[in-house]
């Protein structure tokens, strides 16, 4: 099937064909009929699979329709996406999609100042793209007018409910018009999202790509045991071996990604960081840093564990296990994409081999085991060593001293 049986305007294949895309994924082949239909929709697929183009392109072909009759200057379709990145991701593609053919777009988050939103916005829009929160508040501040709405995207429902975005959910769509079309996208369907698709939808269509429970058949999986201790030490002399070219390792708390970052800089290791306690222009340099080459480890939280598109991602390291089975998956779901093959390495110590157990229930696989021949695993601890646990005891300590700081109301 080519992209051309959709029937979509002629500028949105030629961009389509500038930007790559030779034949449709079976998320697109699934939704942009349903989309264009104007049913609502309920998409379950991982990342990787292609869904944002699945509902950017034909909301991009219904506007341009739109625009032919008459000129159009009101905000037509709002994307609501969990973080930032993934808000700024999906502004991209609609400007790559439908730049050349005058659709104007804006992207709404915190991190950075209000004022050139606002701007953007004043000087007309037909997509708007947000994270929750930042929409809010201009809402509440009357910059907003969704009168004329004709679609409401909410990108990674699952990670927003998981993130506590619910009501924030609820107040925004309160203020959205009863008729319109609302599309769901999700890597997993829980039952909070089922409640929201209930209570928000009519008679959505089902579309499922990949079940989420099947680990990736191009990425292969590999478990280092190894004391807590010397999880960072082993990190390191694998990070000095050859292959390991564009590297994305998961640590659980951003305390913990700062002094990891800091350690493998002292041993020599290019790599920059990404969690939430950053701002955009660090946020944005580090991702871009990475895409680019200039730095080949990024060391982030689970911000970029989902929705984040990154090209070219050779290992991805659980430095610290995840808690949930669902968010291994999300993780190792940045390597091995585009029939490429890539490595998910993952450093467990004796407290965290339950996590690992639920891990290979969950795949219904047992991961391989490895060990480095030449690197003692019997090494007591130093106080130069670096181990998650003394990461989350000296945070603690911050924490605790600044709670008794604070005077008395």
């Amino acid at each position: 099937m080519s992209f051309a049986q959709f029937g979509l305007n002629s500028s949105i294949l030629s961009a389509v064909e500038k930007a790559g895309y030779s034949k449709p994924t079976p998320v697109q082949e699934s939704c942009i009929p349903m989309v264009k239909e104007g049913r609502d929709l309920i998409g379950i697929a991982q990342t990787g699979t292609g869904k944002t183009a699945a509902f950017v392109l034909p909301l991009i072909d219904r506007l341009l329709r739109e625009m032919e009759a008459k000129e159009v200057n009101e905000i037509r379709h709002l994307i609501l996406a969990p973080t930032r990145e993934l808000a700024i991701q999906i502004k991209d593609a609609v400007i790559e999609f439908g730049l050349a053919a005058g659709i104007r777009v804006s992207a709404i988050y915190g991190g950075v100042e209000e004022v050139s939103q606002i701007r953007r916005l004043k000087q007309g829009v037909h997509f708007v793209v947000a994270t929750p929160g930042r929409l809010i508040d201009l809402m509440d501040k009357q910059q907003l007018d969704f009168q004329h709405l004709d679609c409401l995207v909410l990108d990674e429902a699952d990670r927003m409910l998981h993130m506590g975005f619910l009501s924030d959910i609820e107040k925004i769509i309160g203020e959205l018009p009863k008729r319109r079309q609302t599309l769901m996208f999700s890597a997993t369907l829980p039952r909070e999202v089922e409640m929201l698709a209930k209570r928000f939808q009519y008679q959505p269509k089902t579309v499922e790509i990949d079940r989420r429970s099947d680990a990736a058949d191009t990425v292969d999986q590999i478990v280092y045991e190894v004391p807590e201790h010397l999880k960072a030490k082993l990190l390191a002399k694998l990070l000095g071996g050859s292959g390991f070219e564009r590297v994305l390792v998961f640590v659980k708390l951003k305390e913990g990604v700062n002094l990891l970052t800091n350690y493998l800089k002292g041993e020599k290791i290019n790599a920059v960081k990404l969690h939430s306690g950053r701002n955009q222009d660090q946020r944005s340099k580090a991702l871009d840093d990475f895409k680019k080459g200039k730095a080949n480890v990024l060391v982030a939280t689970d911000i970029v564990a989902r929705g984040i598109d990154i090209e070219g991602v050779t290992h991805v390291i659980n430095f610290d296990f995840p808690v949930n089975p669902e968010d291994y998956i999300h993780r190792i779901g940045r390597t091995g994409r585009a029939e490429t093959q890539g490595q998910a390495l993952s450093l467990v110590p004796e407290h965290d081999k339950n996590l690992l157990d639920r891990v290979e229930l969950f795949i219904a696989q047992r991961l391989k085991r490895r060990k480095i021949k030449d690197f003692d695993y019997r090494e007591p601890r130093s106080s130069k060593q670096l181990g998650q646990f003394q990461m989350k005891k000296d945070w603690r300590k911050r924490t605790r001293g600044a709670s008794k700081r604070r005077p008395r109301k």
